[in-house]
């Protein structure tokens, strides 16, 4: 193998996916991309409602597990990231979700040159191939197919008219800057089948001749050198399956894309970090950047779960073989059916108290009920009405636990930490209930289940949020994006104190978008290429 490239890419999750295809789109440049997991060929990845079965799964799923959390009574749960090409675009619910105006404009008023939302707008519609065609918000014949669900459910549609009597209107979509209303989600799929970045950016790359991809390949570390006093980044140490430890170099520039988990942890094994912590792990200090691994956040939903009658929900038709079955043949057939569906197929945002200036909040609905993932449907038909803080305050870390690259970093969340987020908590739930109770639903006799009618005060919903929370699988802002101390990278994406060196993923958002954040994953890796070439 090449020992020798111009760019190398550290993750080929979302946004090395999206690094490889446009890099190397130049057969002039010399492109590795390197994945710690395997190739994309379990069976259960292209089928939608696969992610049943490949959150959890070792396979595809790197398992990790957050530290014992207060805020969560002291639960630890497990907290999914991608462990296969395409990361977790291979195993996420697919949601297509932007964010919101302010979200972007937000970050431009930090100082972030270049990322407001009339700055972000065109590079979402660029990367778009959107099912109905090109308009002020969409675009044609990019590369990330979005569509409609194949699927419906009556009790989904009774859910929306019942958001509207609570003065959440229908609107037609989330994906215009304002997502206040409620619908039904679009998703990245084509033709009843997953589209990941895999499948949308790496496969019509992979066979160019300038680009190498390893799979099976952890880093161990960043190799720098100073030049003319300056800490340049050279290379990497990587360790294949069934070899020794190897060295490659890179021209050009390095360019971390592992995630807002992968990333942090490969800068702190290679010296760039918080002094306090690397001095700790015995670990020499290159560059003290105390920002590497803090500003942890992600979306917290509050899952409640109400039994209902008069209708068919996914519990009762998948519990039978016969159910299975008919489910199974409609999907071979036509690509049709819950077999497409992700686990959420409906959502609305509002706002948790007259004060705030946009949609605070956002239901994940679900016509399904289980435990948690992993775990068998309930015997009984039930909705899970899911309801999480948009703009959570609370913030955590990500810390490795020793210098032993394989060892798993400490991961903690620290979610409810903070008064705000525990009003947002206890008011979403209220504002559940109410929607619960319109008529709109009064012929399926909701019955709440979880967290149960018994649970009446302001305290007794807080517990019940602690006891409920659990992640959708948001983690951003570890190697976040500024000026301040606490920066890591600058506008341009390029750490701090380092040449060559880059962090193009979630983890640069200095604040977490209103929603999914895949699409602007997305967003992010494109606007980075364009740095990188410099072609923005």
């Amino acid at each position: 193998m090449k020992t020798n490239f111009d760019y190398i890419i550290v993750g080929a999750g979302t946004a090395g996916c999206v690094l490889a295809n446009r890099l190397s789109a130049d057969p002039k440049n010399r492109v590795l991309l390197i994945e710690a997991g395997k190739k994309d060929d379990y069976f259960w990845i292209d089928i939608p409602v696969g992610y049943l079965y490949t959150i959890g799964n070792p396979r595809t799923d790197w398992c990790y597990k957050t530290e014992s959390d207060p805020g969560l009574n002291g639960r630890s749960i497990g907290y999914a990231r991608g462990k296969v090409l395409g990361g977790c675009s291979s195993i996420n619910a697919m949601i297509y979700m932007r964010g919101q105006k302010s979200d972007f404009d937000y970050w431009k008023s930090l100082g972030n040159y270049g990322w407001g939302w009339d700055d972000v707008l065109p590079i979402f519609k660029m990367s778009e191939d959107y099912q109905h065609g090109e308009d002020e918000f969409h675009g044609v014949g990019g590369e990330m197919r979005v569509e409609e669900r194949r699927v419906n459910w009556e009790i989904l549609d009774a859910w929306r008219d019942a958001a509207a009597e609570c003065g959440i209107p229908k609107i037609e979509e989330f994906n215009r800057g304002d997502n206040f209303g409620n619908a039904y989600f679009q998703m990245n799929q084509r033709k009843g089948r997953r589209w990941s970045a895999t499948k949308a950016y790496l496969h019509p790359a992979q066979s160019r001749q300038n680009l190498t991809i390893l799979t099976d390949t952890h880093v161990e570390k960043i190799k720098t050198e100073n030049f003319n006093s300056e800490l340049r980044a050279t290379g990497l140490k990587i360790k294949r399956e069934n070899r020794e430890s190897e060295y490659l170099t890179a021209d050009k520039e390095i360019i971390l894309s592992a995630g807002a988990i992968g990333s942090p942890q490969i800068l702190q094994l290679s010296g760039i970090g918080p002094k306090e912590l690397l001095s700790q792990k015995g670990i020499d200090v290159l560059a003290d950047l105390p920002g590497v691994g803090e500003n942890l956040h992600d979306h917290l939903q509050v899952r409640s779960v109400y039994k209902v009658e008069n209708t068919v929900t996914l519990n009762q038709r998948a519990k039978s073989i016969f159910g299975k079955a008919v489910m199974g043949l409609e999907y071979l057939l036509f690509k049709t059916g819950p077999l497409t569906m992700p686990p959420s197929q409906l959502g609305a945002f509002a706002k948790s108290d007259p004060e705030q200036t946009t949609a605070n909040i956002e239901w994940h609905v679900q016509p399904l009920s289980l435990d948690k993932f992993g775990d068998p449907l309930h015997a009984f038909n039930a909705i899970t009405p899911s309801v999480c803080n948009l703009r959570p305050s609370s913030r955590g870390s990500v810390e490795i636990k020793s210098n032993d690259p394989r060892d798993y970093p400490e991961i903690r969340l620290n979610y409810l930490s903070t008064s705000k987020d525990e009003q947002v908590a206890v008011e979403g739930l209220r504002l559940t209930r109410k929607i619960m109770r319109a008529k709109s639903l009064e012929k399926f006799n909701p019955q709440e289940w979880k967290p149960g009618p018994d649970i009446q005060t302001e305290e007794q919903l807080l517990d019940s949020a602690r006891n409920l929370g659990t992640t959708i699988f948001h983690p951003v802002g570890t190697c976040k994006m500024g000026s301040d101390e606490y920066a890591v990278v600058n506008d341009r994406l390029q750490v701090r104190g380092v040449k060559r060196l880059r962090v193009i993923d979630a983890s640069i958002m200095p604040r977490i978008t209103s929603g999914n954040t895949n699409a602007p994953t997305v967003m992010i890796a494109e606007k980075g290429a364009g740095f990188i070439l410099e072609t923005i």
